[in-house]
């Protein structure tokens, strides 16, 4: 079983690592007990959590509304919630196995 998300009822939470400052946003597979995101903003004025969030949102499918911080928003260990997707996490691209 997964350790990097909890589905509960219509909501998803994700533990993340992030790399902000890559050239591009993606997924970069499990590290640890987290799904890391390589994300193309920097870590300054919370530029790189507002990257993260819009890249949560079009990978899930759902509205930037439905795409909350839960925490560390000043780390790069983050919890996100993500309600409303039908998407299943294992299933995005980069996490087939």
């Amino acid at each position: 079983m997964a350790t990097w998300y909890r589905r509960e009822g219509g909501s998803i939470t994700l533990m993340l690592h992030i790399q902000p400052g890559a050239r591009r946003s993606e997924l970069a597979g499990l590290h640890g007990e987290a799904l890391k995101i390589r994300l193309a903003a920097p870590p300054i004025e919370g530029r790189a959590n507002e990257a993260l969030l819009r890249f949560i949102a079009e990978l899930f499918k759902v509205a930037l509304r439905d795409v909350e911080l839960l925490r560390g928003a000043q780390s790069r260990h983050k919890m996100v919630k993500v309600t409303g997707s039908g998407i299943e996490p294992e299933s995005l691209p980069g996490m087939e196995k």
